[in-house]
């Protein structure tokens, strides 16, 4: 029996989620490039400018990250109930994996083999990470400039690792930036234009007559 349009949005929804959920090996950073893949890419929920906010108010927000950005694709697709299934969907495998392993996680974590997997893991999820952070640093040049961008870059360096500031704070601090950066640019080109408009009138003016 074909599927009504009005269950197709909570199975791609769930089975989405489910993939993320399983395949998100390490944590909430591993996850955010597969989750990226499926809203952005693959279905098509928001573009990649969207992500990239929604992910900065993630990580400005407490709790796990994959779970929030997981209920804001829920309900952005289909209000509260599209929330709890995304969330549902996202968490349900991990949990039940981890209750049926739970007797032998000492057994496997000294294991040379589980020891291995998790060695050729880490490179793959380190190049998807460096992957997205080039995509949106390449998106941030052509917004702000090479030399704006490599600012940014060396301050948020600065402030996470020199000097030690939470990442929601520095989160945060960027985010009134943009906010009094986009008033300020909206403001000098609202005044740019009215200058060349008092100019032209200006010169049509004083523009000899020659009837």
């Amino acid at each position: 029996m074909p599927e009504t349009p009005k269950a197709k949005p909570y199975l791609d929804l769930s089975w989405a989620m489910l993939k993320t959920g399983i395949l998100g090996y390490g944590g909430g950073p591993s996850v955010i490039p597969l989750i990226r893949h499926e809203a952005v890419t693959r279905y098509k929920w928001m573009s990649d400018e969207e992500f990239g906010e929604i992910l900065a108010f993630a990580n400005a927000l407490p709790g796990p990250i994959a779970t929030k950005i997981a209920a804001y694709l829920g309900y952005r697709l289909k209000k509260s109930a599209g929330a709890a299934v995304a969330i549902l969907a996202h968490i349900l495998p991990s949990a039940i994996a981890m209750i049926a392993l739970l007797s032998v996680v000492n057994v496997l974590s000294q294991s040379p083999i589980i020891q291995g997997m998790i060695g050729a893991v880490i490179p793959v999820i380190a190049v998807m990470l460096g992957m997205m952070a080039y995509e949106f640093g390449e998106r941030t040049v052509k917004g702000s400039g090479k030399a704006v961008g490599f600012i940014f870059f060396l301050l948020a360096f600065g402030l996470l690792q020199l000097l030690d500031i939470h990442p929601a704070a520095v989160i945060v601090l960027f985010l009134l930036y943009g906010a009094f950066h986009y008033k300020l640019a909206g403001w000098l080109k609202k005044r740019r234009l009215r200058k060349a408009g008092r100019t032209n009138e200006t010169e049509k003016g004083s523009a000899p007559w020659n009837g």
